[in-house]
């Protein structure tokens, strides 16, 4: 059961994504729920308003932890700014780019953050919408535009609201695992909202494997859409293998300080963590729960 302390958690999470909109309709949509429970949320009535669910779905859409003392805060690791930059750039000029590295760096932490505070972004995991109905009523989804009834009303729509908001971006994290007709509809969307909106893909060496790939065996769409996307892959860790060891445990120990409790051995967790921010993460969840 949702409690009291977290409605208002969450509450805190919706007034802060607020500005990310143009108005409260949009808003509410892109929340799942209709403007007259979002009107009175947004009030601060609580009691009756939402059921559990909804207010579960509120806080994973919103990134907010439902369990006590597992906020985590952001680091300006290199990965960190070097992908805000390339966000800003991309959303502030409606250009388009590939970000291709290694996992378990911060790609999709830097992604999320970076829609929390910049109106007008999104995030998309290509992962739970593989094919293009499922990918395109997902970005309508979060954009607020109404993502039922038919396919290409939905698509319209959406390509119609991309053209007409200020600056819109797009972001697409495990863009490799999309299928190829949802792969092909970017394409298209790309041509739809040229010059107006920015899309940035994201994902590891598997994504630029299968666009080489495509490429190669002449797969229709493949070497437009490589174009499209700047005809480059962007690329944070070093390739030297020392470097990049120094690289990721660096990046380890900057955002264990952030976030590790008052007097931890950071050494020790960076030790553990071998560079990884997924173990990073867990070795310091693991050092608060035997302190309390």
């Amino acid at each position: 059961m949702i409690t009291e302390a977290q409605k208002k958690k969450i509450l805190e999470a919706v007034r802060a994504n607020r500005p990310n909109y143009p108005s409260d309709a949009k808003h509410a949509a892109s929340l799942g729920i209709s403007t007259s429970v979002y009107s009175s949320i947004k009030n601060g009535q609580t009691a009756k308003a939402l059921s559990d669910g909804n207010w579960i779905s509120i806080a994973r859409k919103l990134n907010v932890s439902l369990r006590p003392g597992m906020e985590w805060k952001a680091a300006k690791t290199p990965t960190f700014d070097f992908i805000t930059t390339q966000l800003e750039l991309s959303q502030q000029s409606s250009l388009s780019a590939i970000l291709v590295d290694i996992p378990n760096i911060g790609k999709t932490f830097t992604a999320k953050y970076y829609v929390r505070s910049h109106k007008n972004a999104v995030y998309i995991d290509c992962s739970q919408v593989k094919t293009k109905t499922q990918l395109v009523r997902k970005i309508a989804s979060e954009f607020g535009v109404s993502s039922g009834g038919w396919y290409h009303n939905v698509y319209e729509d959406l390509c119609y609201y991309l053209r007409s908001i200020d600056h819109p971006l797009v972001i697409l994290d495990e863009a490799g695992d999309l299928k190829n007709e949802a792969m092909l509809e970017l394409k298209a969307m790309w041509n739809a909202t040229e010059r107006c909106c920015a899309w940035y893909m994201m994902g590891a060496d598997g994504l630029k494997e299968r666009i080489r790939r495509s490429i190669d065996l002449k797969m229709v769409g493949y070497t437009e859409i490589f174009s499209r996307y700047g005809n480059h892959y962007s690329k944070v860790t070093p390739d030297d293998g020392r470097e990049r060891e120094l690289f990721l445990n660096s990046q380890a120990k900057i955002v264990a300080k952030v976030n590790a409790p008052e007097g931890a051995d950071i050494a020790s967790i960076v030790r553990r963590s071998k560079g990884g921010l997924r173990r990073v993460y867990t070795e310091i969840e693991k050092l608060k729960m035997t302190q309390g």
